[in-house]
């Protein structure tokens, strides 16, 4: 069983595409079978420690791995039992079935297991399964141990996040050669429990790959302030969210935070690290700015609208988030030459960009090719675009930061990680790793400044 970070993520086409191009001289289909079924029956025996084994069997291939994966089982000695939701309808699972030298109980009527094993549906399910097999398995589910899907919970749609019908929560989903979009895109993926990859042999490649602890950039022996990067931080009419923004930034690595607010900051303010300026368009000028975040508390005036203008035609590096993406035009982004990201959240994204209508990979995706900016699609489940194709699936967030301020502690922390120099792409996955490690180790019920604090602590 593999951690699924960084790995490819494949789509239900890619996926049987990969299979295809695996299947050359002696390896065929039954011989990807053989091997789905021996992983599973692998990090099952793991996983069950030594209860009883219940495997649910579908008509089709996933179907065919989980009476493999039975077969396996019982030849090592290990009490299974399989169920069936309906006879196997594939060459390839009727092959397998025939294998399995016990009974086949029928899933409706089956009597429940401390282990159950879901391979009743995996890859490119279309529709909701029958009544009777979401009954089933609720049953099955409730009264196990441990629960364990194959590929996917049946009831998961394998690229748009989407649950048809009613799917039970699973313990541990083991993906099959490769991560797939609803592995990480919600509301499915709160059904999963831990992903793990199991490896059959077929090669795999993709745009698209899950978040990875990222290589941050480290001071050395000849860094100073401006070489660590400076932040420039624009304010608006509510200077808390900016000033949280300004905290993250120095938190993250900045070595210079520039806090530019009418006023300059009303009076003196802590950090005191934090330099704090009367905003004008001309201090965005400074030639060691090496990141602008422009949105936090900014408001929507023509105040906002003129610093948001001012910060465009900057030419600096630019980080979008808040009240700046209700201002900003999608033909304002994609005639700025410089690197730009953009953080919105669901509603930010549906103004900018118009409804979701098919997935949020495939949304994002769109918007960053037509903005020309990379887009941070926030959310339990965020999804990272680059206008080149190239997408990063995060898993799920702590639910504790829906409180106010934390997505402008995310904007603080990826205006830290571009001016540091990353590349846009890098800059947003490093922000967002941060992010999220820093509220799992914030733990419950903290708020935005607990958060901004804790990124000094999850830099090491």
């Amino acid at each position: 069983m593999i951690p699924i970070d960084g790995l490819p993520v494949l789509t239900a086409a890619e996926m049987r595409a990969a299979e295809r191009a695996a299947m050359v001289g002696d390896v065929t289909e039954a011989t990807l079978t053989d091997r789905a079924g021996e992983a599973i029956a692998q990090a099952v025996a793991r996983l069950a420690a030594g209860r009883e084994i219940l495997v649910l069997c579908g008509p089709g291939n996933n179907g065919g791995d989980g009476y493999i994966t039975a077969t396996l089982l019982l030849r090592q000695g290990l009490s299974v039992r399989v169920a069936a939701s309906e006879p196997p309808r594939s060459d390839g699972a009727r092959r397998a079935a025939a294998l399995w030298e016990g009974p086949v109980e029928a899933l409706d009527r089956v009597d429940p297991a401390p282990v159950v094993v879901d391979a009743i549906f995996g890859t490119g399910l279309s529709r909701p399964p029958a009544t009777m097999v979401q009954d089933a398995l609720s049953r099955l589910g409730s009264a196990a141990w441990l629960r364990i899907a194959v590929d996917f919970p049946t009831g998961v749609a394998t690229d748009t996040g989407q649950a048809l019908g009613e799917v039970p929560r699973f313990d541990v989903t083991l993906a099959l050669g490769a991560v797939k979009p609803s592995h990480l895109l919600q509301p499915a993926a709160s059904l999963m429990g831990q992903v793990r990859l199991l490896d059959i042999g077929v090669a795999v490649g993709s745009q698209v790959r899950v978040l990875q602890r990222p290589s941050l950039p480290e001071p050395d022996a000849t860094s100073h302030k401006y070489s660590r990067g400076m932040v420039a931080v624009v304010a608006g009419s509510m200077s808390g969210a900016s000033e949280l923004a300004a905290l993250a930034a120095l938190r993250a690595g900045a070595g210079y935070v520039l806090h530019l607010a009418s006023g300059g900051a009303n009076g003196p303010a802590a950090p005191h690290a934090i330099v704090r300026r009367d905003y004008t368009a001309e201090a965005l000028a400074e030639d060691r700015i090496g990141a602008v975040v422009i949105g936090p508390g900014l408001g929507r005036d023509d105040d906002a609208l003129a610093r948001l203008e001012a910060a465009l035609g900057s030419g600096r590096p630019l980080v979008i988030d808040g009240d700046a993406l209700r201002l900003v035009k999608v033909e304002a982004l994609a005639a700025h030459d410089g690197p730009k990201i953009l953080t919105p959240h669901g509603g930010e994204f549906t103004h900018l960009f118009g409804e979701v209508t098919d997935d949020k990979l495939t949304a994002t995706r769109r918007a960053a090719d037509r903005s020309g900016a990379i887009v941070v699609h926030k959310g339990a489940d965020t999804v990272i675009a680059a206008p080149d194709g190239r997408a990063i699936l995060c898993p799920e967030a702590s639910p504790w930061l829906s409180t106010a301020g934390t997505g402008d502690v995310l904007a603080g922390a990826i205006g830290a990680m571009l001016a540091a120099g990353l590349e846009p792409l890098a800059a947003a996955e490093a922000g967002v790793w941060l992010h999220a490690q820093a509220a799992r180790a914030c733990g419950k019920a903290f708020i935005a400044d607990d958060l901004a604090d804790a990124l000094s602590a999850v830099r090491g």
